[in-house]
């Protein structure tokens, strides 16, 4: 991708999203039902992929969603995290759960996704987080790029418009209910590390879907990649329906479960959408973040996607037009 102008984007154009006409051979469809599995999975934990996380700005509170769980590498904190005797879901010792950087974003932030500009909340600052067990649990921002990216005087478009990772450490009573199990899939295995391809199979968990007129909302998505034509740190990604606002930081699984980015924008004027490259993402994290290098928490369960699932999108095209990132805010 050569570099871009930075443009504006006001938020009521963002809200529009399901106005936006389909480009690139994209149909809009409802969810469709498919069959699942004999044996049901057991209910997700209260915290991990998923959730929802509230950080609060002038006269209310962003709201977006969780990607994975992570934990210090080997020897890092004096220890390699495995599973406490206690709680077998929950790994020991520090605990992060991630999201998108520009979920922190200051109130003001809402003209573009340029995270080394945009108006940004300083780390350390309090989140909420909504438990499945209709809990309230908290945590802090450890690590967001948007913050270090401007701390450090980045320009490069690359990092500036893709380099859209948080990491929230868990409070203990948040930590003591967290499962890394991605709820609908399983998983994740593994971090994928060498990206993903054009057509390539992907997945991911977005709970903030409201029901058509004749199907029922599904949060587990299958789409498909249209690869990294945007540049080495964004996955465009076709899902139906697109991921909108409140999905904000939702992982993304290939066709092995490997994860392998995060929800960070929308693609205009197509409805596909950017996600972060997390291996890239995790990487300059560990670089220039203090939270250091970083291990992602695989499932505790086999990756096995079952229904109900959305509609499979069309293969994509073989071009796509000139895209922007705007924000989904």
């Amino acid at each position: 991708m050569s570099p871009q102008p930075r443009r504006a984007v006001l938020r009521s154009a963002v809200r529009r999203i399901a106005g936006i006409a389909a480009v690139a051979g994209l149909a809009v469809a409802a969810a469709v039902t498919v069959p699942v599995a004999a044996s049901a999975a057991p209910a997700p934990a209260a915290i991990g992929p998923g959730v929802r996380i509230a950080t609060p700005v002038a006269g209310g509170a962003e709201v977006c969603t969780a990607n994975f769980l992570y934990t210090p590498v080997a020897g890092q904190d004096g220890h390699r995290d495995g599973h406490g005797a206690g709680a077998p879901s929950a790994p020991t010792g520090k605990l992060y759960l991630g999201t998108a950087a520009h979920c922190t974003a200051a109130a003001e932030a809402m003209s573009s996704v340029d995270g080394c500009t945009e108006p940004v909340q300083p780390e350390g600052i309090e989140v909420r987080i909504t438990g499945r067990d209709g809990r309230t649990y908290t945590g802090r921002v450890a690590y967001n790029s948007w913050t270090v990216m401007q701390e450090r005087g980045e320009t490069d478009p690359h990092l500036c418009l893709a380099n859209d990772l948080a990491l929230i450490e868990l409070s203990p009573e948040a930590a003591a209910v967290a499962d890394p199990t991605v709820p609908g899939f399983g998983g994740p295995t593994a971090l994928d590390t060498d990206g993903t391809v054009h057509g390539e199979r992907v997945y991911s968990h977005q709970p903030d879907q409201a029901p058509s007129p004749n199907e029922p909302a599904t949060p587990n998505k299958q789409g498909v990649s249209f690869g990294r034509p945007e540049g080495p740190r964004t996955h465009v990604v076709a899902t139906v329906p697109p991921g909108v606002p409140g999905d904000s930081g939702a992982g993304y699984l290939d066709a092995e479960g490997r994860a392998f980015g995060l929800l960070s924008s929308l693609m205009v004027p197509t409805t596909t959408n950017g996600v972060t490259d997390l291996a890239q993402a995790l990487a300059y994290a560990a670089e220039h973040g203090s939270v250091g290098a970083l291990d992602l928490v695989p499932g505790t369960r086999p990756f096995a996607p079952t229904g109900p699932l959305t509609e499979l999108p069309p293969g994509p095209a073989a071009l796509l037009p000139d895209l922007t990132p705007v924000p989904l805010r």
